[in-house]
């Protein structure tokens, strides 16, 4: 009778210990989806950052790098059909000076469609960074509106609206800033994340591309996108403590 009686018993346990590796390589795939997609994004972004034209007439603009990265990443992503889980919202361009981002990532709650924790992106290159005016396909022309959301904002840096518009979401809004090559690496992609930016604010320092560089030093071990988003991930809610990472896309 007592082996009758253990049989339901470990049964029970066994669809329980495959009901959790279920759960576990449900998210393994999520986040393993989300590297693929970004490590084909980084890597076709790369071969521009590499290409050297013999005429010198080839120069991709920061826009089109931006639109590269972007449309590579959707295109791998639908076809992991990711974008039920982890979807990516290009910002307009009124979005973009209003709230710095230039595309916002998102890990989804299936039943009502909200997002559960978000990461703005702001993408930094290395010509802005050596003072040039960065490079256009043509001339933009912006609504009164827009000229006006610009004009309002002027007093704050693009990274210092992407910073507060994390920070009024909250803790689980996380700013991305991805760096399209360095001074001394200018063919590989970083990225610095963190909630937490808005604490300079109250240190009366004026954040920038050159404030965000600063956590690149004494930085040799980076972690990689895969491992960004698990830890984002798994962060418990009730651990509030801030969370900053430097990762290497390339």
């Amino acid at each position: 009778m007592g082996q009758t009686q253990a049989k339901p018993e470990a049964k029970t346990i066994m669809i329980s210990d495959f009901k959790g590796m279920l759960k576990k390589t449900s998210q393994t795939d999520f986040t393993q989806h989300f590297s693929d997609s970004v490590k084909h994004a980084s890597n076709r972004t790369r071969e521009y950052l590499l290409f050297k034209d013999p005429e010198n007439k080839f120069h991709p603009s920061d826009t089109v790098l931006n639109e590269i990265f972007l449309m590579t990443y959707i295109s791998r992503s639908v076809h992991h059909q990711l974008t039920e889980t982890f979807n990516c919202t290009m910002m307009t361009k009124k979005q973009e000076i209003l709230l710095g981002a230039d595309w916002v990532w998102a890990v989804i709650d299936k039943p009502s469609k909200n997002p559960k924790m978000q990461i703005a992106v702001q993408v930094f290159h290395l010509s802005e960074e050596e003072g040039e005016a960065p490079k256009r396909d043509h001339v933009e022309m912006l609504s009164e509106a827009m000229e006006m959301a610009k004009m309002e904002s002027a007093d704050k840096t693009k990274p210092e609206k992407m910073i507060e518009f994390c920070s009024s979401i909250g803790k689980d809004c996380y700013a991305l800033f991805l760096f399209f090559g360095r001074k001394n690496d200018p063919a590989n992609i970083y990225g610095v994340l963190s909630n937490n930016f808005q604490a300079a604010f109250g240190k009366g320092a004026k954040i920038d591309q050159a404030f965000i560089e600063n956590f690149f030093k004494g930085s040799k071990n980076f972690i990689t996108p895969a491992k960004m988003l698990q830890t984002i991930v798994n962060k418990e809610k009730q651990h509030e403590e801030p969370l900053t990472m430097v990762i290497k896309f390339t």
